[in-house]
């Protein structure tokens, strides 16, 4: 990180926030930005006009523009695999031609986002039958960006469905695919198998186990299977038609897929008009990312507040806290969007990094993180960047009080970030109950050190179309940060060892390998498993 940016931090460091609010009285209008009707504040922070000047110049002298220009423009920006990164154009829905090695993408992009559509209306209409009747259930099962991003974009829109009930199956612990089939009729169940190779072993591990599940109640359990696939061979190999086959290029990655056939679950659930409205959530935010200048570009300015605290100030763990029970997946969608593609120690041009990466991203829905987390974030030794996600008004009318509740408790977090308490006020409140050197122990307890940085993104409602306006804004965030780093963000290497290991561990565990190339500890648990195995 820059010379300049750190020493902008010096001199900060122990500055208050709310000094910033106290010299101008503007801040939290100077230091918001709004598109459409969702508002991004970041005013509770310790960035000020000349740290944003010195932010938004790193954004330039990166060159985020022009990396940003190649990227919708198909080029091949991920370098390491040799593919351009073009998620972007699976929500392109009437924005005009992207050509990869000189080859228009969107007729195809399109031509399947049709047949997507013409196949969820034939099942939720009934069309499409089960070997027993209208399909009831859909098990998708991926692993993932192939399930987080459908799992937590269903659950988020909750409010939406209209179709047939949506499971997910990701982990090979065979807990998770047999709780999962316990209750479902194997007549009227259908089951979407997410996986670009059709290779990968997780997911092909509980298909098999589906498979052989239908395969005891009807006579041909394959009729009853889709593929989100490119592996066509293999996929006929496995008894999937052509036709209940949707492919998609290797241009998109797995946790960037939500948008195409990986959202089939998603669009099953609410509807092919829905599932438009969100991928034009997301294209609109493509959009604002293209056009508006720095100083009012969301993901431009989500990604220097992230650069800021995580590479300037030393904060390691960001705290990602929406305040709706459906976004309950979210942080551990952005936890993989953020730590998967971040999580880099390596420059794009092989040099190792001065300094760290991606931050660690967690997070629970609000107000179950207050009684769970928040006495860390409030009082412990370690500042914990928040970004509250926070709707202005609920989907249940009945229970609009409860909301109102919700958002109290949202704007008083990130309050209570920012004002704390000081040992004067602590001993105040307790005074009429302790005295002496008692109240001054009691009063130390009791005392929040405040000055902790948060940011808001607030939004009218929760639709499909707000939905993709998130995701697409995180998304670019994330793109953003990595430029500014000089790391493919669009790689994940670091996956690949584990998976080596366990496929080579797998005959060892099943015992028909010995466990001597292994170092002692390795050994040492294959022994436990093998003795302690009924």
């Amino acid at each position: 990180m820059n010379s300049e940016l750190r020493d902008l931090y010096a001199k900060t460091k122990n500055r208050k926030i709310l000094e910033l609010f106290s010299s101008d009285s503007n801040r939290a209008l100077q230091f918001s930005a709004r598109f459409s009707d969702m508002l991004f504040d970041y005013s509770k922070t310790n960035i000020d006009d000349e740290t944003r000047t010195e932010l938004l110049h790193l954004v330039e002298t990166s060159g985020v523009a022009e990396k940003r220009d190649a990227m919708f423009a198909g080029a091949t920006i991920n370098e390491t695999e040799g593919r351009a990164v073009l998620h972007t154009a699976l929500r392109n829905l009437d924005g005009g031609s992207v050509f990869v090695d000189g080859v228009d993408v969107m007729p195809g992009v399109l031509e399947t986002l049709d047949r997507m559509g013409i196949f969820a209306n034939d099942i939720r209409d009934g069309t499409f039958k089960g070997q027993g009747g209208q399909i009831t259930d859909v098990v998708n099962i991926g692993i993932g960006g192939s399930d987080l991003g459908p799992a937590m974009a269903t659950l988020a829109l909750a409010p939406y469905h209209d179709g047939p009930k949506i499971h997910f199956v990701s982990n090979v612990d065979g807990a998770h695919v047999a709780d999962t089939l316990r209750d479902l009729n194997p007549e009227t169940t259908l089951v979407i198998v997410a996986s670009k190779t059709f290779t990968t072993i997780e997911t092909m591990t509980n298909a098999r186990t589906a498979k052989a599940w239908l395969g005891e109640k009807v006579s041909d359990p394959s009729a009853q299977f889709v593929a989100l696939s490119t592996a066509a061979d293999k996929t006929s190999t496995f008894g999937i038609p052509d036709e209940r086959v949707f492919g998609f290029e290797d241009w998109v990655g797995g946790r960037y897929s939500i948008w195409g056939p990986i959202g089939l679950s998603l669009m099953l659930a609410i509807g092919p008009q829905a599932f438009k409205a969100f991928l034009r959530g997301a294209q609109s935010m493509d959009t604002h990312f293209c056009n508006a200048p720095l100083h009012e570009n969301l993901p431009v300015l989500l990604a220097v507040v992230g650069v800021w605290h995580n590479q300037v100030c030393g904060h390691a763990t960001r705290a990602v806290l929406p305040y709706d029970q459906r976004l309950s997946r979210l942080a551990a969608y952005f936890q993989q969007l953020e730590m998967e593609s971040n999580g880099k120690s390596v420059r794009m041009n092989g040099d190792d990094i001065d300094g760290h990466t991606g931050p660690i991203v967690w997070g629970e829905p609000g107000t179950n993180g207050q009684h769970a987390f928040y006495q860390l974030i409030h009082q412990g030794s370690r500042v914990v960047p928040c970004e509250f996600l926070l709707a202005a008004e609920g989907h249940e009318e009945e229970l609009a009080h409860q909301h109102e509740l919700l958002v109290a408790n949202c704007l008083a977090q990130s309050e209570a970030l920012l004002v704390g308490r000081d040992l004067a006020e602590a001993r105040s409140k307790n005074s009429d109950k302790f005295t002496g050197v008692e109240l001054e122990r009691q009063a130390r307890h009791r005392v929040f050190p405040g000055n902790r940085p948060s940011t808001t993104l607030i939004y009218p409602k929760l639709t499909p179309e707000v939905l993709g306006q998130i995701i697409a804004l995180y998304e670019h965030r994330v793109f953003v940060e990595g430029v500014i780093l000089g790391i493919n963000s669009y790689d994940q290497w670091g996956v690949e060892l584990g998976k080596e290991l366990a496929t080579a561990l797998a005959p060892v565990v099943s015992g028909a390998k010995t466990a001597t190339d292994k170092d002692g500890s390795t050994q040492q648990l294959v022994e436990y498993v093998l003795k302690n195995r009924s």
